[in-house]
Parts: C-alpha cells; structure tokens; sequence
C-alpha cells in the first residue's frame, strides 16, 4: 500500500517518553501501512537507538525508521532531517512527550483532498492534576495555542516551498511559530482538525524549572526580527511592562540607597516588593498551595523579571534587534 502520511517525531535521551508515544503510534486506527514513523535523534544518543531497535523488534509490521544528526543542532534541524527522508505526502509532527489518539493520523487522512499546499493542526489535551502547578498550568496553555509541532500536520510540497524548519532556533521555542508565520506569508491555508488529538502528559518538573524556562526568550528577538507584525499579532501585544516596572524600581531602590536618598528607597523598595507580590499571587491562585509550591513562586517571582529581561536583551543583541 502506498504510504499516506509520514510521523516525524525529534527526540534526545528521553527513550521511555519516546517508547510510550510509540506505543500509540502501533494503536493506530489508519492502516498501519498506510503511514512511517521517523524518529530523528538530536544529536548520537546510543540509549535511545537501543530503546527503538528494541521496541521496533516486537512491532516488525511498523514502516519504522531511526536517524539521528550528527550533532545537537535542536529539535528543529531533527524536524527538518526528517521530514526530508519521509516518502509520504503528508508529513505530521508531534513530540517525544505525547500520545497520539488512535484516531490521530486517520483524521488528517481524511481532512487532506490532496491540495499540494495544506497545514492542518490538530488538538492538544494536556491532562492536569487536581491542584496543578504554576508549571503545570504553563504547559496548559498548548491547548489554547493556535498552532504546535506537538500536532500539526504539512504537505511535503509546503514543507518545501518554506524551506522547512529554520534551525536558528536551536531549542525547542518559536520554531513552530516561525514556521506557521512562513506559511501564512506565502498564503499556504493552516486549517484545525478538531478530531486531530494528542495527549501532552506534563512531565516532573525539578523545582525552579520557571527560571531555566526563560532562557527560550532569546528567541523572541529572532521571531521577531523575522516577523515583527505576526509576532506582535499573535505572540506578544505588547512589552511586559510589569518586568521592566520590577527591574526600574529596584535599580531605582539600589541608586538612592548609594546616595542617601531615603525616602526614595524607602518608595521604590515598596513599589517593588508589591510589584513581585502580585506576579506572585497571580502565579498562586489557581495553582498548588503546597509549602514548597509557594516558596518557589515567592523565589523564582522575584528573579524573574531580572533573567527574563536579560534574556530577551541577550536575544535583541545577537539578532540585532531591538525588541523590549
């Protein structure tokens, strides 16, 4: 049977988050000759490899097939890696994290009417715990995304006319966004398949992981220089002020301390601990209020503004881009 439609999935040192998406991959209600799965590590990965030849070994009717690059380029150079091997028409991604439905790839089979130039995006389903975390509910918002490489779905001519993944953007932040904004300027349709539907289980997370989080906003500035009305349109409205508000007034606290103003500091070190007070109590009220949960939003509240600022400024310096 001719292939329909190929899986890329990138991945790197994470095989039993891989093996379980593969799992779902081996329940699909599509004909399982009628699609491939391309997994591409980033990067050699000798686990993972095993993992796959392994798991590949008790599912032999799977068109399966391993690659990996040669260095850790991102998963956006995997992406391209694969879907460049793949022998369909149709290319869907999703990630190492998630579990397709078993209705997932038949839906866009059945939605393609064999337009050469199509993206469809399907539904992402992230399950949260009864009191989530601030972590947790961040993960959430795939949900409400406009378009993800968690689920989405491309004709290979389309993947081509772009030029594919742009793999500048070497963590997994903005390469999905620069790609839908590619097609919407080269006017290919994006269209949602609802019936589409992966699950995105939230993976544990060690404590501070909103700190390491913000150094993706590096990549802001590159989207942006790329496309500064999309991205104004559908990422960012507008600069987050309350950071530059936290950061001016703590510089503020920090000049008049040195020059003996008191009143002044004693202003701005109020103006700012209320400013972090509410970033953390907008973090807290619909999450987990556990003791330990609470201690790492009042920690990481107020660093925050501080490293998300520096990273977005470290973006605006190496894509020479000013981008507040």
């Amino acid at each position: 049977m001719e292939k329909k439609i190929s899986v890329v999935i990138p991945t790197y040192k994470r095989p039993q988050l891989l093996v379980n998406c593969l799992d779902a991959l081996a329940s699909q209600t599509l004909d399982m000759a009628a699609f491939e799965v391309i997994v591409v590590s980033d990067g050699p990965d000798r686990h993972t490899r095993d993992a796959t030849t392994q798991w590949h070994s008790t599912h032999p009717s799977m068109n399966f097939c391993y690659l990996a690059t040669l260095t850790k380029k991102g998963p956006a150079a995997a992406r391209n890696m694969g879907w460049m091997a793949a022998k369909a028409p149709l290319i869907a991604f999703t990630d190492d994290d998630c579990l397709p439905e078993p209705g997932w790839l038949e839906a866009f089979v059945c939605r393609y009417q064999g337009e050469p130039h199509l993206v469809m995006t399907g539904r992402v389903q992230v399950p949260l715990s009864a009191q989530p975390t601030d972590f947790e509910r961040n993960t959430a918002q795939l949900q409400t995304a406009e378009f993800v490489t968690a689920n989405c779905c491309c004709s290979k001519d389309a993947l081509l006319i772009v030029g594919g993944f742009d793999e500048s953007f070497s963590m997994a932040w903005r390469e999905d966004s620069e790609l839908q904004f590619k097609m919407i300027t080269e006017g290919i349709p994006v269209l949602h398949v609802d019936s589409a539907c992966v699950r995105h289980p939230v993976r544990p997370a060690p404590w501070g992981v909103s700190l390491r989080e913000q150094k993706k906003g590096q990549y802001n500035a590159l989207l942006y220089k790329k496309y500064p009305r999309l991205f104004r349109e559908k990422i960012q409205k507008h600069p987050v002020w309350q950071y530059y508000a936290a950061l001016l007034l703590f510089i503020t606290f920090c000049v008049a301390l040195v020059l003996n103003l008191t009143l002044l500091a004693q202003l701005a070190f109020t103006g700012w601990l209320l400013s972090i007070a509410v970033f953390t109590w907008k973090r807290l009220r619909m999450t987990r209020k556990s003791m330990s949960h609470i201690t790492e939003m009042m920690v990481t509240s107020i660093l925050i503004p501080f490293v998300s600022i520096y990273w977005q400024w470290y973006g605006a310096v190496k894509y020479r881009i000013l981008l507040l």
